[in-house]
């Protein structure tokens, strides 16, 4: 009858030491995910990365350099929603009316992130320097900086030292072989913002570099075509490959550079007794002028939530 007893204590003993343990256990696993969820954010967050471009209205340079870009950012950055948006009104209105294509502006695309409840936005740009398009994106990005828990804006092409020696290299794989007398000329956009330094330092970086017959002219800056062809002819060049230093080959590519227009540069170098050939493929297309913009989306995302990270 005492041994029964002595079982019985015991079992309850054993029992009362097995729920014990069980709470205790449920207490460690809650607190480990606790630790977890603190050290690594909450992962109901939402996350978004807005790519920003001029744009374009051809749809075979989009497609080979805005959706590469966009595609290599979706792999790269798996955790974040892409979203597009281009800074030319124009070429939006163009792309609604002609194709049925609906692209957000700055403002919208937004609103949209605003709306769709994200709480984490980077905002990468596609253009080549740090101008006045860049400044008059980042304005209107600014009434939205309270609606986010962090923000941040990664910088153009052309940003530091670095950036440019990357360039170069980059564009080293798209170079001809080029025979004395020969040369490539680079057609930028150009603008009348402080920015448009970055042109003639590009062609210095060139030559530093060692190429020599590498030049670059803007449309609408400094160097202009005029100054470009003193450089040609001061280099005792007799023949150039033309090429677009920017993100699309679109309408400056097609027409501006190598249109057979009586204003083209295509045709005023050859009415200056140049022998010309075209390349035109945008910037886009480059696998590593693509690498620097991931690497600047990167870095957005390193100074996300901190006021370098908000400019």
């Amino acid at each position: 009858m005492i041994m029964k007893r002595i079982r019985k204590k015991m079992l309850c003993f054993t029992l009362a030491a097995a729920m014990l343990m069980g709470v205790m256990g449920g207490c460690s696993k809650s607190s480990s995910e606790e630790a977890s969820s603190t050290s690594t954010g909450d992962s109901s967050e939402k996350q978004a990365m807005l790519v920003v471009s001029f744009g374009t209205s051809y749809a075979d340079t989009r497609a080979l350099t805005i959706d590469k870009v966009e595609e290599q950012f979706k792999e790269k950055f798996a955790s974040y929603d892409i979203y597009r948006a281009f800074t030319s009104q124009t070429i939006i209105d163009i792309l609604k009316e002609r194709d049925n294509i609906q692209v957000y502006n700055v403002k919208e695309a937004m609103k949209e992130l605003k709306k769709q409840k994200y709480s984490k936005v980077v905002i990468q740009n596609l253009l080549i320097m740090n101008g006045a398009e860049y400044d008059e994106f980042v304005a209107q990005i600014e009434p939205f900086k309270d609606d986010f828990k962090e923000i941040s804006i990664g910088k153009a092409l052309l940003t530091s030292h670095d950036d440019y020696t990357k360039t170069v290299e980059a564009m080293k794989a798209q170079l001809p072989e080029m025979a004395e007398g020969e040369a490539v000329v680079f057609m930028g956009h150009g603008t009348h913002h402080h920015a448009n330094a970055v042109y003639p330092a590009l062609e210095y970086s060139f030559h530093d570099a060692g190429l020599n017959n590498v030049f670059v002219g803007t449309v609408e800056g400094y160097p202009a075509f005029e100054d470009v062809v003193e450089r040609l002819e001061e280099n005792n060049i007799n023949k150039v490959t033309l090429m677009p230093f920017m993100l699309v080959a679109g309408d400056h590519a097609n027409n501006d550079m190598a249109g057979d227009e009586e204003d083209s540069w295509k045709t005023m170098l050859k009415e200056k007794g140049f022998e010309v050939d075209t390349y035109i493929h945008g910037l886009g297309e480059n696998q590593g002028i693509r690498d620097i913009y991931m690497e600047h989306a990167e870095a957005a995302i390193e100074n996300a939530g901190s006021e370098q990270g908000a400019e």
